[in-house]
């Protein structure tokens, strides 16, 4: 009778930004809002299946082939500050005690990971090197290692080297990480060559519904079926970790070394043949507001504002408030934000109760600058709805009391625990009709737009003081490579 394949699986994901003011706990990682919570082997076929992440993808595609699985534990904490030693400790520890009860049940064909691909950790800048270290340590170099990335991972030269595929999803708003996750686990087999940028890519330029990287992922298809790879990854990078091998790289699967070194150097050309078409394009947050109303004026549908400095899928903490101090000081009518995570001000509102008006300190707990406010109280909720989008359909979100607010012509969803607004369901669940509304603002840069950017007459990325900056060269780097250049230089 012919032996089952065996493949453990399991997770460690997060996006760390060395700059954000606070770091991923272990708590943030047991309960994240919006996204699954940690799951230990015994929850976690039933925990990811039907959900949109990589590992649901993954789950789908070995039952499809009768693969026996073995699950590790399995976590995701939202962006932030770098994962405290004690939590990626305690995490690692949790995936090496499973891997290794794996591996004493019997033998192992392939490990597969969830892996972000920028996680930073207190003394290891290269998280996700340094964890497949270990994995390789218990379970040795003749296990296959597989991970999917999010393409802002920064593809390590360990990473490579640890792992046998690594996958990075192709779309941001990353609506295929269920794909990427079954593309990764019929994938556990092949070989690898590998390629790096000379320059960073904004975060909001990384968006793969506009241009260029509409353009590059057509470019990327065209010479990975001329050059016949298997797999042509290419992760763009996470400009805000501070460390040398931080920035965008490419890698190539395939049967025939030469060929996957060629589909990295065409892929290589390209890309720096475009680098001045990743420049900025946004607006400061006066003129974006003042742009927004007189917009809403003469269109049907929403004009959707993305606050993009504050954006808590980029490490933010999603409470600071000058993009909605300056909604209010231009009196944009019909204009909702979501959301402003302050659970001292959420706790407040619900003990005053629906239709009280309160006074409130509300956000600012990440950067000292809160905005007072006098606020009525439109509606309250649990925080809990499933979303619906593409995104991240099927995900249980769970951010703690809620409450929905008015501040003049303003509304604001006020949140105990931080999620990216990339789900028109945030809105709904507190009685909003996103497509219904003059101006939406959400606090992300590129992930709202999957589900937002349909409805919308116009999308308007502006900056409001944040953590995420906009340009990550106006930050202050002491450990990156030489000669990386901080942003796309221009043609002229």
């Amino acid at each position: 009778m012919t032996r089952k394949l065996r493949i453990a699986i399991g997770g460690f994901m997060h996006e760390s930004h060395s700059f954000a003011p606070m770091p991923a706990s272990w708590e943030d990682f047991v309960l994240p809002g919006g996204l699954p919570a940690l799951q230990r082997p015994a929850t976690l076929i039933e925990g990811l299946r039907n959900s949109s992440m990589p590992g649901g993808g993954a789950i789908a595609e070995a039952e499809k082939h009768g693969v026996e699985l073995v699950p590790l534990t399995w976590c995701f904490a939202n962006p932030a500050g770098p994962v405290t030693a004690q939590a990626f400790e305690r995490i690692s520890a949790l995936i090496l005690h499973d891997l290794t009860e794996a591996l004493l049940a019997g033998p192992l064909d392939g490990i597969y990971i969830d892996l972000h691909g920028a996680m930073l950790a207190d003394g290891y800048p290269d998280a996700e090197g340094e964890l497949l270290r270990r994995v390789r340590a218990v379970a040795g170099n003749d296990v296959t290692v597989a991970s999917p990335l999010d393409p802002h991972a920064n593809m390590t030269a360990a990473m490579v080297e640890r792992a046998d595929i690594l996958v990075p999803y192709r779309t941001y708003p990353h609506v295929d990480m269920r794909w990427a996750g079954e593309r990764t686990m019929d994938l556990l087999l092949k070989r690898i060559a590998r390629g790096a940028l000379d320059y960073w890519m904004p975060l909001p330029a990384q968006c793969t519904l506009i241009p260029p990287m509409t353009d590059v992922y057509a470019e990327r298809a065209r010479i990975a079926e001329a050059r016949g790879v298997t797999e042509l990854a290419f992760c763009f990078g996470f400009p805000y970790a501070d460390f040398p091998d931080c920035g965008a790289a490419v890698a190539a699967y395939g049967p025939d070394k030469a060929e996957a070194e060629a589909a990295v150097a065409d892929l290589l050309a390209y890309l720096n043949l475009r680098e001045a078409d990743f420049r900025l394009d946004v607006l400061p947050a006066a003129e974006g507001v003042a742009q927004a109303m007189a917009l809403s004026a003469k269109t049907a549908g929403p004009i959707v504002l993305a606050d993009t400095q504050d954006n808590p899928g980029g490490g933010g903490h999603g409470d600071t408030t000058g993009l909605l101090a300056e909604l209010i000081r231009q009196d944009a009518q019909g204009t909702s934000l979501g959301m402003i995570n302050d659970a001292e001000s959420a706790a407040a509102c619900h003990a005053a109760g629906e239709g009280a008006t309160v006074r409130l300190t509300l956000g600012g707990k990440s950067d000292g600058a809160p905005l007072d406010v006098t606020a009525k109280v439109l509606r309250l909720t649990d925080g809990h709805f499933v979303c619906t989008g593409p995104m991240a359909a099927g995900n249980p979100a769970d951010l703690g009391p809620t409450a929905l607010i008015g501040i003049g012509g303003v509304r604001v969803i006020v949140v105990s625990r931080k999620m990216q607004a990339l789900d028109q369901e945030m809105f709904r669940h507190v009685g909003i009709e996103p497509a219904e509304e003059k101006i939406v603002v959400v606090k992300s840069s590129v992930h709202f737009r999957a589900d937002f950017q349909p409805i919308a007459s116009k999308v308007l990325v502006v900056t409001a003081p944040g953590p995420v900056v906009a340009d990550p060269a106006t930050l202050t780097f002491h450990n990156l490579r030489p000669g990386l250049r901080l942003r796309p230089k221009s043609n002229h």
